[in-house]
């Protein structure tokens, strides 16, 4: 059974990029977020690539959560025009509110805190600790060496391949939303019941 989507959480870079096309994905997702009368959840900042999703979001109608630890606000970097936006203490009380209040991922082009967010909670539905879905958006082909390094995982023998379903990847804002909305986890035997059973 999938889950009722109402919040989509997106975890995106702080920097804009040197392509002009990340800015104008996130555009677009904060946009197709809000016409699908979904809110958004993502880090609260007003820069970069999270400020473009946020204000694409806000002025197409959507209400917008942000969730920002204290030290990045001492630095003025918090949006002042989200709809709520959450200080916590550090990033990880940032990590855990931001998942608790979505029902779904979307992961634009980002750096390493973009990269710790995303494998977080890949990691938090390995373990069954969730079941929401986790969509790489692929603005122009940002994460194909990333899915290349995923597939290596597997053939490796560090990730099952049922578990490598848990991380999917979309073209478009579009489809990426679809895939959230018709997310069903894969049913396997969780790698820590694996363990305990050895």
């Amino acid at each position: 059974m999938s889950i009722e989507m109402k919040k989509v959480c997106v975890f995106c870079g702080a920097n804009s990029g040197t392509d002009p096309a990340f800015a104008a994905g996130a555009r677009s997702l904060g946009h197709a977020i809000a016409e699908r009368g979904l809110g958004l959840v993502y880090g609260g900042g007003k820069v970069g690539l999270m400020g473009v999703v946020a204000d694409a979001a806000l002025e197409a109608g959507a209400e917008v959560d942000g969730v920002i630890p204290e030290h990045l606000m001492q630095r003025e970097l918090g949006h002042g025009s989200v709809t709520r936006l959450h200080v916590v203490s550090s990033m990880h009380e940032r990590k855990a509110l931001m998942a608790k209040l979505s029902d779904g991922f979307v992961v634009l082009p980002g750096g390493f805190g973009t990269l710790e967010e995303a494998f977080e909670v890949l990691t938090w539905s390995q373990l069954g600790l969730h079941r929401k879905g986790t969509v790489f958006l692929d603005v122009k082909g940002y994460w194909s060496t990333l899915n290349a390094m995923m597939d290596g995982m597997v053939t490796a023998g560090f990730v099952r391949a049922e578990h490598r379903l848990l991380s999917l990847t979309a073209e478009n804002p579009a489809q990426a939303l679809d895939m959230l909305a018709a997310y069903r986890p894969p049913e396997v035997t969780r790698w820590i019941e694996r363990v305990a059973q050895a």
